[in-house]
Parts: structure tokens; C-alpha cells; sequence
């Protein structure tokens, strides 16, 4: 199964980012051979729809799960679409989010976070 996450940093140490859209990369392990791919997020350095970039590259690389904050509408509804599973996680360093994932400690996510709107403007 291969597992994405959101997260701050490249290594199992680093923190979740509870900004989907807005990571800066994307951890996919592989838990049948913990195999680990980190890839930048393509969604930082778009201007708008940066969850719709993000969630059109993880469903490009295969993955199984997505584990990050939460999801607007737009990326929501692609990742649904693509039966993906995604669930919830806090801040917490990306080795713990894997711990919890094991324990089935993670809440799914069900229904879409706000949607936002560009950076902030």
C-alpha cells in the first residue's frame, strides 16, 4: 500500500503539514517494501486550485491513502473520485503519523474541509 503524507520535510522526522494544497512535499511510503519517495508539492507554486495540483499528482503516482490536516472540496472530490482514502492527522513528526495509521488511531475523512481561496488575498 502506498501511503502518502503531507509533510514539512523529507525525512520520517519531519512534520505533517496539515495544509494539503499547501506542502511543501508529499512522502509516499510503501509499506510492503518501506520503500519512502519524497516529491515536492507542485500545488506551492500554483497560483490557485493548489489542492486540485496536488491531489491530480498523488493520484498520478498510484497512491493508496493520503494522510494531511485536511482537504478542500475540489481535491476532496478528485480524491473520492479516484478511491483514494484519506484521513486526518495533526502536526505531529511523519514516524508518529505512520505509528498511528498502524494502531487505526487516524479519523477518515469523510467530508470536505473549507475550501480556500488562493493564497490569501
Amino acid at each position: 500500500m502506498k501511503i502518502a503524507i503531507s509533510a514539512a520535510g523529507k525525512n520520517i522526522d519531519s512534520l505533517l503539514d496539515v495544509r494539503f494544497g499547501r506542502c511543501e512535499y508529499f512522502q509516499i511510503h510503501n509499506s510492503e517494501n518501506d520503500e519512502v519517495i519524497v516529491i515536492e508539492n507542485k500545488g506551492v507554486v500554483s497560483s490557485g486550485g493548489a489542492g486540485i495540483v496536488a491531489a491530480q499528482q498523488l493520484i498520478d503516482a498510484n497512491v493508496d491513502m493520503i494522510v494531511t490536516g485536511n482537504l478542500g472540496p475540489n481535491a476532496f472530490e478528485l480524491i473520492e473520485k479516484a478511491e483514494i482514502k484519506a484521513y486526518k492527522c495533526g502536526n505531529i513528526p511523519v514516524k508518529s503519523v505512520l505509528e498511528k495509521l498502524k494502531a487505526n488511531e487516524l479519523e477518515e475523512i469523510i467530508l470536505a474541509g473549507p475550501a480556500h481561496s488562493g493564497m490569501g488575498h
